[in-house]
């Protein structure tokens, strides 16, 4: 029998991706759940396994193809096929030598759910019902026209029998945004010059992680009112407080940082000032407060920043952060991390420190309102008791959402955690609780 494997639901919001990379060949014998292509979405790079077990029979992507879910990746002749030979009679045998296929079960399965679509339609047209149940979409699509506050009747559908996809949502949020005010000064009304004038070019295209950081980012520049506020933090207690438990968290498979030490302190400022904890629903004029605390932290790959998050870190001591930390991170730039890994965080930390800078003012992820940047750490003459004192001083910038957040609170939030990370045995304390 030949089986179709088609790309599975991959997460919420995401309804297609780019084929990075075919991992079998026609001709290959695959086992159920082995990887066989290597793909690409806007949130991560992974591989998809195989539904079904048997003989690779026929490839249908190829590297460089955005595929969509439901579509088929490649076919497979199962065993089943000749299980069902051994039962035919030899006449039967004989006519499926010289038959194709059956389809019929596929065609009854697709005519049974354009039946149930076309009862639901129906229904709908029964029932007055508001625009965004009438139209063909998805949960996921449905989801992301509620969260960007588009109307999603006034959406023009691209996919089979007019079905709205997320890309449609995404086209109609940019034809909004190039409307507004700011289109008379907007990049994506310009036209570039000829390059080639001047001398040789090279275009690539955008990966797919690159496009989803340009559009994530252009919303938010354009949506989002935002103000940075900036504050030191004298670290030098703290890195006898990193020396002092390096090796255990060593030895427990993690490395202690600033980054995981900065998750715990972000943690309980969050259950102090709930305001950074939220998100803000245009749509209904509503301030949405979480009640759980997920912390999203910016990772460098060589696809660009991946932003995958740690859940439920005020549960969590600094070790298992650090060790949860590591071992992210690893994923992330291994390409092995899911989409679901990169989703529902509440609020972020990038860490630049490493790579060096004074200081820097990072951009909102939305939906989020708040963003911690962590700049290098460097020793500073300082005067304490009138003595000129080499200290630890690590740059702290505080990017925020004004619309919900004034900036009182701003600088109120970013002194509570630069006064916590000056005084490590409030952190060793957090560690008994």
């Amino acid at each position: 029998m030949v089986t179709e494997v088609r790309l599975p639901e991959i997460s919420e919001n995401v309804d297609s991706g780019e084929v990075i990379d075919v991992l079998v060949k026609v001709g290959d014998i695959i086992k159920k759940e082995q990887s066989i292509i290597e793909i690409e979405t806007e949130k991560a790079t992974f591989e998809v396994p195989s539904t079904a077990s048997g003989k690779v029979i026929e490839i249908n992507v190829k590297e460089g193809q955005k595929v969509k879910v439901g579509e088929v990746l490649l076919k497979v002749e199962t065993e089943a096929k000749a299980t069902e030979n051994k039962e035919q009679t030899p006449s039967e045998q004989k006519t499926a030598t010289v038959k194709k296929p059956e389809q019929k079960p596929v065609q009854k399965v697709q005519a049974k759910k354009a039946a149930k679509v076309q009862e639901q339609v129906e229904t709908t047209e029964e029932k007055p019902q508001p625009a965004t149940i009438a139209v063909s979409a998805s949960p996921s699509v449905r989801q992301l026209a509620r969260e960007l506050g588009i109307d999603i009747g006034e959406v023009t559908g691209s996919g089979p029998e007019g079905q709205i996809t997320l890309d449609d949502i995404k086209e109609h949020a940019k034809r909004i945004i190039s409307s507004g005010p700011m289109s008379s000064t907007s990049t994506q009304s310009r036209h570039l010059p000829d390059f080639t004038k001047w001398g040789e070019i090279e275009r690539q295209p955008m990966t797919a992680t690159r496009r989803a950081i340009a559009d994530t980012l252009s919303y938010t520049w354009a949506n989002v009112p935002q103000v940075t506020q900036y504050d030191e933090a004298d670290i030098t207690e703290l890195e006898k407080f990193r020396a002092e438990y390096s090796k255990k968290v060593e030895q427990a498979g993690g490395r202690l940082t600033i980054t995981s030490i900065a998750m715990k302190v972000v943690a309980s400022a969050l259950k102090v000032f709930p305001k950074f904890n939220a998100s803000v629903d245009t749509e209904t004029e509503e301030i949405i407060y979480k009640k759980y605390c997920h912390i999203s932290v910016a990772v460098d790959t060589n696809r660009g920043l991946l932003v995958p998050t740690i859940r439920d870190v005020d549960k969590k001591s600094i070790l298992q952060l650090s060790v949860e930390l590591t071992e992210l991170a690893q994923k992330a730039r291994d390409k092995k991390i899911s989409p679901e890994d990169m989703l529902g965080g509440n609020f972020t930390i990038s860490n630049l420190g490493g790579i060096g800078g004074t200081n820097f003012a990072p951009i909102i992820y939305w939906p989020q309102v708040a963003i911690l940047g962590l700049a290098r750490a460097r020793q500073k003459a300082v005067y304490i008791n009138n003595i000129l004192q080499p200290r630890m001083i690590l740059p702290l910038s505080l990017s925020y959402d004004h619309r919900i957040i004034d900036g009182t609170e701003g600088l109120r939030f970013l002194r509570w955690i630069v006064e916590t990370l000056e005084r490590p045995f409030t952190l060793a304390m957090q560690e008994t609780e």
